[in-house]
């Protein structure tokens, strides 16, 4: 296969998505003096440089930390766990990919290469960066918020040192694992991939103890990950959870700087979940602990002297409770802060009072200050003229809601100290602005180096089907109505967390691509995803196969409403959910859909994990029917003799540890008992991304002729 170098799908992959270069993990200090962010140079280098943004000297760009000066040039060396972390956060790029400072945001942290290296962000002289030797590989290092010491996690220990320990002579181990099956200071696999708790401790406000997850996975079942492309390696042991296994085991404990520790009790035979953590000057530490089968969850106050823990809160719910970005948390007046599903809403409260409505659908807690609450929200059903696909930016106390984002987009935010950095994507063009405001004027602009993608998404929202499924239906650049009908290709995603119709440029470009090569793609979010109502998210709780009703729904709504579509070819593709939608679709319903692009999907749900599935279909040894019910691996219609197949491409990584490639084995293995012909492809060495240029380049490619081919399309030449 032979592409174009100026292609958009090597150009897209060259980019990764059109993301590097551009500004990203934005601190803003409590003195709202500096803005700190991670930036690589150009659009194409996957190195992130550590940038300050200093406002106080007239708003001068300098960078804090330079990878490739750190590390004399040399290549980045990463550990397994260095790995690992960046599989779970979906990390793509290189050099600085995280850091973290000090409560005065005046010294930041980070590791590189699996060193340990400190920055000064304040002005002034001597050098900005600094190494301390300390034993490796470094994961996670954060300092104090005084910046006198800095904890990181190496082989399962966490470990401190004086944060101008130059010689790290001072280095010592706080906690250290008792087998090779205990970690601290990390965070257990579900928590990473689905709880969105990355991290496994905490420092206390006045610096001198810390809280720390311990993690025993020995319970865990074992899988191998081989790679079949290099028989002479050892194939890779993962511990992972899968649905009605057991889960690590977490306990928390208070660590003095001593080494003397306290464990913290709560009934984590009831609660096992740890799902998060928040210690701030604003009061004792909070935790949230959610049951297994997370339809209750408790909120928790420590008691630092003694471990243990007073419940202020209690949430319970039928269905199941999500978790949200930002909280819980306290306000400076100690009140509690959290996200609720209420009176069919989603909805903030502080303390004991909903300081929201039906009107907002609320998202996450972005900053919380003396005077009112920052949140990410869309327009909840209540709302007058709800903007399709659109997220704004919320000021919200008890006077009222004040909307601070203008203009259609995708908008959020990080505050501090009277400095708001705001972040818009828009629809009109690519890429996000980032503006800087002091009291809610502009004093800075963070300038993107990403590379513009030349290509333009011509994106016409929509509602498609009785339940006015929010749908985005992209058409070829110069299509013109009297072309007539196209062949269509639906682009979901579809499933839980995974909101794909959004007012946003770069989110749409794949599809615009794929319309441009003579397709009407329609991208639709039926229930299941978020953005809309907690009815409509939990909608799905026990049978998955709504999402493909919706997906169907959504396509014959919109060609009734008369889009172009011509429904005697139909194709669908996605990956992850996306890719278990496409199989679904071709199997399931080949009536509707002629051919279908299943990447990574998951086939039998008793592979995937815990707190995921077992939210949504509940324990499999309770409910096989629920499962066998949205499996294809079980479907007993692949045998159907009037159920005509339909052709089918599956792609999966073989290094793939989220979805492992047991997924497409088992389905490829029933489609051959089934008498049913398809294509798989493997790729060898990828795991659920797919980061490497090359290969997805190529993916994109093999995928357009692969549908054109299935639906009787002449193969396209330009590309």
């Amino acid at each position: 296969m032979t592409s174009n170098e100026h292609s958009f799908p090597r150009r897209f992959a060259r980019t990764q998505r059109f993301t590097l270069g551009a500004p990203r993990a934005f601190t803003v200090s409590p003195d709202g003096n500096r803005v700190v962010y991670l930036r690589s140079p150009t659009g194409t280098d996957r190195a992130n440089r550590l940038w300050v943004l200093d406002l106080a000297q007239g708003a001068q760009e300098r960078v804090a930390a330079d990878p490739e000066a750190l590390l004399g040039g040399a290549a980045e060396q990463l550990s397994a766990g260095e790995r690992a972390r960046r599989e779970r956060s979906r990390e793509g790029s290189a050099g600085i990919v995280g850091y973290a400072v000090d409560g005065a945001a005046e010294l930041a942290v980070f590791a590189l290469s699996g060193r340990l290296f400190t920055a000064g962000l304040r002005t002034g002289p001597g050098p900005s960066t600094r190494e301390i030797p300390v034993p490796g590989p470094v994961i996670d290092p954060r300092p104090s918020p005084d910046g006198s010491l800095i904890a990181y996690v190496t082989g399962g220990a966490l470990r401190i040192v004086g944060a101008d320990d130059s010689a790290g002579t001072d280095d010592r181990a706080l906690a250290e694992p008792e087998d090779t099956h205990i970690t601290y200071g990390l965070a257990e696999f579900v928590a990473a991939e689905e709880m969105q708790r990355s991290r496994g401790f905490w420092w206390a406000p006045d610096s001198r103890s810390l809280l720390v997850a311990r993690a025993d996975d020995s319970a865990v079942q074992r899988w191998w990950i081989a790679d079949p492309a290099h028989p002479e390696r050892e194939p890779a042991q993962v511990g992972y959870p899968a649905a009605g296994t057991p889960n690590a085991e977490v306990r928390l404990f208070l660590y003095a700087l001593d080494g003397t520790r306290t464990e913290v009790v709560w009934d984590r035979a009831r609660h096992p979940y740890l799902a998060a953590v928040h210690w701030s000057s604003d009061g004792a530490p909070l935790l949230l602990v959610q049951a297994r089968d997370q339809r209750s969850q408790r909120y928790l106050g420590v008691d630092t002297e003694s471990g243990t823990t007073r419940t202020l809160h209690v949430d319970e719910d039928p269905v199941w409770l999500d978790l949200f970005p930002g909280v819980p948390a306290r306000s400076p007046a100690g009140g509690l802060v959290r996200i609720a599903d209420e009176g069919g809403a989603r909805v903030l409260a502080v303390g004991d009072r909903l300081l929201t409505g039906p009107e907002l659908h609320v998202r996450a807690v972005l900053d919380i200050s003396v005077d009112d609450v920052l949140v990410s929200a869309s327009a909840g059903e209540a709302a007058a003229d709800p903007e399709t696909g659109e997220i704004h930016v919320y000021r919200v106390n008890e006077l009222g809601v004040e909307r601070l984002s203008a203009g259609p987009g995708v908008h959020s935010a990080v505050r501090s100290g009277g400095v708001t950095v705001l972040l818009s994507a828009r629809t009109e063009r690519p890429g996000t602005d980032v503006r800087v405001l002091r009291d809610g004027k502009e004093v800075a602009t963070i300038a993107s180096y990403a590379e513009t993608p030349g290509l333009t998404p011509r994106v016409k929202f929509a509602e498609g089907g009785a339940r006015k499924i929010p749908c985005a239906v992209l058409l070829p650049s110069g299509h013109r109505e009297s072309d007539g009908a196209l062949p269509v290709l639906l682009d979901p995603y579809g499933g839980p967390h995974g909101q794909r119709v959004v007012a946003a440029h770069n989110a749409h470009l794949t599809s615009q691509w794929f319309a441009d090569q003579g397709f009407a793609v329609v991208v639709a979010d039926g229930r299941g995803t978020p953005g809309r109502s907690p009815a409509w998210e939990k909608a799905i709780r026990d049978d998955f196969t709504l999402t493909l009703d919706d997906q169907i729904d959504a396509l014959h709504g919109l060609a009734g409403q008369g889009f172009p579509l011509d429904l005697d070819r139909v194709a669908i593709r996605g990956w992850s959910y996306g890719g278990y939608l496409a199989a679904l679709a071709v199997l399931r319903r080949p009536d509707v859909f002629h051919a279908g692009v299943a990447g990574a999907p998951v086939t039998d749900w008793r592979l995937y994990d815990t707190h995921y599935t077992e939210r949504y279909l509940g324990d499999p040894a309770e409910q096989p029917e629920v499962y066998a019910a949205s499996a294809l691996v079980t479907d007993d219609g692949l045998s159907a003799p009037e159920n005509p197949a339909r052709p089918l491409m599956v792609i999966h990584g073989l290094a793939d540890d989220n979805v492992v490639a047991a997924h497409t084995l088992r389905l490829s293995s029933a489609l051959l008992a089934a008498g049913r012909p398809h294509e798989v492809l493997p790729l060898s060495g990828v795991t659920h991304m797919t980061p490497q240029e090359q290969v997805a380049e190529n993916l994109l490619l093999l995928q357009v002729d692969f549908i054109r081919r299935s639906l009787g399309l002449a193969p396209r030449q330009d590309r």
